[in-house]
């Protein structure tokens, strides 16, 4: 789950079968009441039909968990983290930052920092669309060193400029629940 409309949608699958839950949020549901075998069937084609996954594999679930600290990070971050990001992880999900990132790789094929990278180019590319902020407050925002460091890292991933896709007429944006599954 990614955005508040996710979380209402499997809000109102629980709600339809009858299941009370404490907490529904990115990646995470937490249900009152112990559920029965044929319940957690119904939630996981229930689920599915809404687009869906219930996840049962606890790497699986470790790796959602990732990559819903990432996105939070990267989508709600106003202006500088004081801690490293390894350590943020590494205390938001209980587990040492070797783990998790031996983990992530091996399941999606790239790096946490190149994940990270890749979803701060699409948030630089929806603020560029919104042209709201310039690229030095875009670059704070996001917490680059420099406008120049941000410009790099926008130029490896999209081959353009912030400037050049600023220009475009058909801007291309990645959709958050796709990005790091381009092999």
């Amino acid at each position: 789950m990614v955005s508040n409309h996710c979380k209402l949608a499997v809000k109102e699958e629980l709600k339809k079968l009858g299941l009370h839950f404490i907490v529904v949020d990115l990646g995470e549901i937490e249900i009152m009441e112990d559920i029965t075998p044929e319940q957690r069937e119904q939630l996981k084609i229930a689920l599915l039909n809404s687009g869906f996954e219930l996840m049962d594999d606890k790497r699986a679930v470790m790796i959602e968990r990732i990559i819903n600290v990432i996105i939070d990070m990267v989508q709600h971050t106003t202006g500088i983290i004081k801690v490293n990001f390894s350590d943020y992880l590494s205390e938001k999900l209980n587990h040492d930052y070797t783990y998790l990132s031996n983990m992530f790789s091996e399941v999606k094929g790239i790096t946490i920092q190149q994940f990270i990278i890749i979803h701060k180019v699409e948030k630089i590319k929806e603020l560029l669309i919104y042209d709201e902020l310039n690229l030095t407050e875009i670059s704070y925002k996001l917490n680059y060193s420099s406008v120049a460091h941000l410009s790099n890292q926008f130029k490896k991933i999209t081959g353009l400029t912030p400037t050049h896709f600023k220009q475009l007429k058909d801007k291309r944006r990645i959709p958050i629940e796709e990005i790091g599954n381009q092999k």
